[in-house]
């Protein structure tokens, strides 16, 4: 194994979930996720960070990808004992392998910053969306001031290298309008104990338009 990818299996995920478990990041997760509902979608699932906070009688059956195979024995396990009907798959936003319209809500929290191509990850998302389904947001993403922004800028190519091609200045609501939704902001604001380049976070709802 070379170095490159014994960090990347061994010490980005620890890097990660550290991030994930975070007071801060835990409570913004707790104002999207609960409203999801229905037939539910999650992409970068992971190992189920945000399984505890759905609400268990408003799901009929749940799904997810995560390109990290180690990590969805962790996420089925957590699915059982939620009570779900789960179908947990390894697999890239890129090319999801579930139907049109299979779902009422899908769910993507820190994921977007990641993905090879933002835009055709939106435009799966949408596909597999019910008409009028949900798609339910936490990202970080491009500071909305200049000198955070112009930081970001700087950063990024060493950044992404080094916290799995996490992008620091991709535009979040921004990016999902013109996929097709209409988009709903919940909040937005700078994490206080974290560098401006570092903490922009917007999350919200966004209801599929058209068929």
């Amino acid at each position: 194994m070379g170095l490159r990818n014994w960090y990347d299996e061994t010490v980005l995920p620890k890097v990660i979930a550290l991030g994930c478990a975070s007071d801060e990041v835990t409570e913004l997760r707790r104002q999207v996720v609960p409203l999801a509902e229905g037939r539910v979608f999650e992409i970068g699932c992971g190992s189920g960070y945000n399984q505890p906070l759905y609400r268990k009688d408003a799901i009929t059956h749940f799904a997810g990808i995560d390109p990290n195979a180690s990590l969805l024995d962790a996420a089925r396990t957590r699915a059982r004992e939620q009570g779900w009907e789960a179908d947990i798959r390894q697999g890239v936003g890129e090319s999801i392998p579930f139907a049109d319209g299979s779902f009422d809500t899908v769910v993507c929290t820190y994921t977007l910053c990641s993905v090879d191509d933002q835009q055709q990850v939106l435009s799966e998302l949408r596909r597999i969306l019910k008409p009028g389904g949900r798609l339910l947001y936490l990202e970080h993403g491009k500071a909305p001031d200049p000198g955070p922004a112009k930081w970001q800028r700087r950063i990024e190519p060493v950044w992404k290298r080094m916290m799995g091609n996490c992008h620091l200045a991709r535009e979040v609501g921004a990016a999902i309008r013109p996929a097709g939704f209409e988009v709903d902001p919940i909040g937005q604001e700078y994490f206080e104990k974290a560098p401006k380049w570092a903490g922009w976070m917007e999350w919200g709802a966004a209801r599929k338009i058209g068929t």
